[in-house]
């Protein structure tokens, strides 16, 4: 790629003021967490339109609006228990407390009637690894057990500690709705999540959404277990949950039945709701790729108002029920909005067109991104890049940069020499066993082709000590990931996040300006189905 020089006065109106402001509102009280298709989620939509609007941009849909409206299929219903039995016992446990359930289709009833558990151990398939946790045997109508995450013993499998897209708890669901199952429950731990039981409590309750199906659906129950009820579960049909564990680690494990049967009925409520993606877009002024796109993303809605869970090191249950997501996800939105600013600036626009999507219901699985990908302003073999923020640094000025997914693409090497321009080093990601480039918007793009770049300031905080970076993330994610807690707070420093935010400006112009789109690297696992969709082959 050339290289673009940054115009200066552009990438000065990225400001760690500008984006606390922004912030400022989306976090607040009065748009009341966010939560998809209420009315703080269309504040927030009507806010990141008018502000693209008082740019100068122009609006990004085809019809010439600025919001892409799509529906979604919200399902409330929840257990109140989930009852075990074996020949000789039974367990029964609390819906919302040792087991969170919801239902696994869209339909008003959800029911398991002494169905059959079945340990599958990480429930992938992966040939090109050689990889079948389920050996061809029939599952229709079984409840499958599995655990969280991908085998990270061997480096040489599945990324070593890297999760890949088979660690995540959405492909899980997705192989047992094809197998014919009736249900499948994960087995939770903090290490194979990277987030507490609590956070699972607090985004799988209430109503939750999906994009309309329209395919024949037979899983009933979709939901996780905490580490003691899977184990007690095991112990219900003479099993040692650690034992069956272990043998999920090699090639040759194959399912377990498990001597129990699980019930659980519950009716829900069904409904019909609409949120859309904001979009709005600057024109490219290159007579060819201006056809083109180069993307900027981030959701713009949270997880609404609702009880907080009750969280045992507390010693008691939240009083505040608003889900504010001032990090997740207003410093996002609030990033893109700056660098809109700055492109919107530029005394002339770059030779690429570029595309602000603010989307929706990421929080639900990831849907507004879905639904762009689905439907998008140009063919995806059009779109050169998506550049994603989601969860700005509030912590102050790193000596280095994250990139999640490093070696998967050439924007690393976009990445890496324009952060030396800021005296950063670009470092991978220092907790690859969370699978953050599967967990955001960016993943949508990379299932269709389009090369995409997520990165966050890294760990080494200047004027801190050693340490001081993993230490304030890992606290973060314990005490306000996903709680009501994640607000705007006076000690934000968002030093580090003006300079991230000011590296994907310039990172987006550069795609802008260059002559040759981005590319996969040779062997990545998204690089045939870009040059399927580019008509090329790999």
């Amino acid at each position: 790629m050339l290289a673009a020089t940054p115009e200066p006065a552009a990438e000065a109106q990225i400001t760690a003021a500008g984006i606390r402001a922004h912030v400022r509102f989306l976090a607040s009280d009065a748009l009341e967490g966010r939560g998809p298709a209420t009315p703080g989620d269309e504040l927030a939509m009507e806010y990141a339109a008018s502000v693209l609007e008082g740019l100068g941009l122009s609006p990004g849909v085809p019809d010439g609006g600025w919001v892409q409206r799509f529906d979604m299929t919200g399902v409330e219903g929840a257990p109140a228990r989930v009852t075990f039995e074996a020949k000789a016992a039974g367990l029964s446990l609390q819906g919302g407390v040792d087991v969170v359930a919801v239902s696994g289709h869209q339909g008003k009833r959800s029911r398991l009637a002494a169905a059959e558990l079945v340990f599958v151990g990480y429930g992938i398939v992966a040939p090109e690894f050689g990889w079948d946790d389920f050996k061809g045997k029939d599952l229709t109508g079984k409840v499958l057990v599995v655990m969280n995450n991908d085998p990270e013993n061997d480096p040489a499998l599945f990324g070593g500690r890297a999760r890949l897209r088979y660690g995540r708890w959405d492909y899980k669901f997705e192989k047992a709705k094809a197998l014919g199952a009736v249900g499948c429950l994960i087995i939770h731990t903090t290490p194979s999540a990277g987030y507490p039981w609590s956070v699972v409590q607090s985004s799988w309750s209430g109503e939750q959404f999906s994009l309309p199906s329209r395919e024949p659906e037979t899983l009933q129950v979709k939901g996780w277990l905490t580490e003691d009820a899977s184990r007690a579960v095991a112990a219900l049909g003479g099993f040692d949950l650690d034992a069956l564990r272990a043998k999920a680690e090699r090639r040759d494990f194959r399912p377990v039945p498990l001597g129990v049967l699980v019930s659980a009925d519950f009716t829900n409520v069904i409904s019909t709701k609409s949120t859309g993606n904001v979009l709005g877009i600057l024109r490219g002024t290159d007579s060819t790729l201006k056809d083109e796109l180069v993307v900027f993303t981030s959701h713009h809605d949270h997880l609404g108002r609702k009880s907080a869970p009750f969280d045992p090191a507390q010693g008691e249950r939240e009083v505040d029920d608003i889900y504010n997501g001032a990090v997740d996800n207003a410093s996002g939105v609030a990033g893109v909005l700056a660098i809109a600013r700055a492109f919107a600036s530029l005394p002339k626009a770059p030779r690429r067109s570029v595309l602000f999507a603010l989307v929706g219901a990421e929080e639900q699985g990831l849907l507004g991104s879905q639904h762009l990908v689905e439907h998008p302003p140009v063919p995806v073999s059009r779109i050169a890049a998506d550049v994603n923020l989601d969860g700005l640094n509030v912590w102050g000025r790193t000596r280095d940069v994250s990139v999640i997914g490093l070696g998967k693409s050439s924007l690393d090497a976009v990445i890496t020499r324009l952060a030396a321009a800021q005296g950063r080093q670009v470092k991978a990601d220092a907790v690859p066993e969370r699978g953050f480039f599967y967990r955001s918007d960016q993943f949508n793009f990379a299932k269709v082709g389009v090369p995409a770049a997520y990165f966050s300031s890294g760990q080494e905080f200047i004027g801190r000590p050693i340490g001081f970076g993993k230490q304030r993330i890992d606290e973060w994610v314990a005490a306000h990931y996903h709680r009501p807690s994640d607000e705007l707070s006076p000690e934000w420093d968002l030093s580090g996040a003006e300079e991230d935010v000011r590296l994907a400006f310039r990172v987006g112009l550069e795609i802008a300006n260059a002559p040759l789109a981005p590319v996969w690297n040779k062997g990545d696992e998204f690089e045939a189905v870009r040059s399927k969709a580019r008509g090329k082959t790999p």
